[in-house]
């Protein structure tokens, strides 16, 4: 019983496990995403797929940062506010 579940568990983890080709493909797709970037190279070597990967990790923690900063803009822009009408024109602002 015990050799028929560790056979079951083989055989799903190398049915689930990613190629390496799929793996080029999604650093290859994630690349396009971040802002000027140059190409991978060709050879797919580990040193471009981590920039990649370091390169989107900056960039997300980027995101972030830009984020709560809008937000706490947003936030202080809403307790500033006296009334509905201009409480519309600044989130239309902020918005468009």
């Amino acid at each position: 019983m015990s050799s028929r579940r560790s056979r079951s568990s083989r055989q799903a983890a190398s049915s689930s496990r990613i190629t390496e080709q799929q793996v080029r493909e999604l650093v290859s797709k994630l690349q396009t995403l971040l802002p000027g970037q140059p190409p991978l190279n060709n050879d797919n070597d580990t040193a471009s797929t981590s920039r990649v990967l370091r390169e989107a990790c900056n960039y997300i923690r980027s995101l972030h940062k830009e984020v709560d900063n809008l937000s706490e803009r947003l936030s202080e822009l809403l307790q500033n506010t006296d009334n509905d009408t201009e409480l519309e024109a600044v989130l239309r602002r902020l918005l468009m």
